[in-house]
């Protein structure tokens, strides 16, 4: 049997290869201005809310931790769909896939949980506002970040070993953009039926699981807010909660989408179609909503642009 098998080296992604070469290249200029607006937007989060004084609270720890794990997600994602446009370079190396495959479910796990950390956050700041700085103090704040970031590892580097431990009889073509699972995992000639029951397990804890608790958050947070007796009150603290509420309905809706909903119902071309907008759209829209929705951040970038003109004026 293994002699019959072709050993693998490398892989082409086929997902813009039907495109025309006009399309292509409107696609990789829309891209590529979606890509840069993405990293200099969080980038842009990372410095204002560093550098100012008045965004030194643990929601704002937790937004520069969200933007420096959309800058890996964009990272891992979109320089190699760039180049598939432009160049038309859709190989991508074993490894490459592998390495890719990794990155991609380590951000991926890791942005799950730290959006139900912010969630618990706003929790704890809306529904126990007296305990807020006893509960949210520095020290948990770093712990609750560190598990985030770390809780990708376990299943990244499962997922992607289990995966390319498997033989590759020789069919190399991704039907994607990416090295996502699904579209790599069909090239096995091999029983995949345990893998895909432990995806499915790793699926619902670390996308569903983190889901369900940012939604029992929610819910208390609204039903605490419902019971405040001023409207001020009640605009201010779902002012504070809007802008993480939006981002979480963008993100796991198309996740939701693309990873629960039966194969026989979807069609590669609409999963790609999803795909494109948790890995390209959504992590440009995060800085956006967080600078326009909130009233702190909007002073604060006002405030960097004075100091930064200012002298020049003088």
């Amino acid at each position: 049997m293994w002699g019959n098998w072709t050993i693998v080296s490398e892989f082409i992604l086929v997902s813009f290869s039907a495109l025309s070469s006009d399309l292509r290249a409107l696609l990789f200029l829309l891209f590529l201005a979606i890509y840069l607006l993405t990293l200099m937007g969080n980038v842009l989060i990372i410095l204002v809310t560093t550098a100012d004084s008045a965004l030194q609270s643990p929601m704002y720890f937790f937004l520069r931790n969200l933007s420096l794990l959309e800058i890996g997600f964009n990272l891992v994602i979109v320089p190699k769909m760039l180049g598939t446009l432009i160049a038309q370079d859709t190989t991508i190396s074993f490894l490459g896939c592998a390495a890719q495959m990794y990155f991609f479910f380590f951000f991926g796990a890791a942005e799950c949980c730290l959006l139900a950390t912010m969630a618990y956050d706003r929790y704890v700041a809306i529904c126990d506002p007296l305990r807020y700085p006893v509960i949210m103090g520095r020290r948990a704040c770093g712990q609750l970040a560190a598990a985030s970031w770390f809780s990708g590892l376990p299943v990244a580097t499962v997922q992607t070993t289990w995966i390319f431990s498997f033989p590759f009889c020789g069919p190399n073509r991704v039907n994607h953009f990416f090295c996502d699972s699904p579209p790599v995992i069909a090239l096995v000639c091999a029983d995949t039926s345990l893998f895909e029951l432990e995806a499915l397990t790793a699926t619902v804890l670390f996308i569903l699981f983190p889901f369900l608790l940012i939604l029992g958050s929610y819910v208390r947070i609204l039903s605490t807010i419902f019971r405040m007796p001023s409207a001020e009150g009640k605009h201010k603290a779902f002012s504070t909660c809007s802008s993480h509420l939006l981002v979480v309905s963008l993100f796991y809706s198309t996740a939701i989408l693309t990873y629960f909903r039966p194969r026989s119902s979807t069609s590669p071309e609409s999963k790609k179609l999803l795909s494109l907008s948790y890995t390209v759209v959504t992590p440009m829209l995060n800085p956006i909503i967080y600078s326009l929705r909130n009233s702190e951040v909007k002073a604060a970038l006002r405030r960097v642009v004075r100091r930064t003109l200012g002298p020049q004026k003088g």
